[in-house]
């Protein structure tokens, strides 16, 4: 329950920040740039802040960071998990999913593309 609803509240703000910038700019990859920027600042203040005090872990980890956040930006996802592999001394696994990430998810993106083209 915490997951769907911090998912549906993470869609709602994205879809509504995406088109501000839209109509503010020529472009959509400002806005998609700035729901990422946003997104994994948000993920690293999270990740270090102590809400134990205030909120249950279960809040934190489901609703805000797994819900919200991961629909907000699947970046911050992404992000989230390569400071854990970080942290946990795992680099060349960490740099690894960074490349697969990135380079081979783009290029298949691209791939994707070019096989509707016949």
């Amino acid at each position: 329950m915490l997951v769907a609803t911090g998912g549906a509240l993470g869609a709602i703000i994205r879809f509504l920040l995406t088109n501000i910038s839209k109509s503010l700019f020529a472009s959509s990859i400002y806005g998609t740039i700035f729901v990422n920027i946003l997104g994994c600042f948000l993920i690293g203040y999270l990740i270090t802040f102590n809400f134990r005090n205030n909120l249950s872990e279960n809040f934190i980890k489901f609703f805000l960071i797994i819900g919200l956040l991961g629909s907000f930006t699947t970046f911050s996802a992404f992000s989230y998990e390569v400071v854990e592999l970080i942290n946990s001394k795992k680099y060349i696994s960490s740099f690894t999913y960074i490349f697969i990430s990135i380079f081979i998810c783009v290029m298949s993106a691209y791939l994707g593309t070019l096989l509707n083209k016949f």
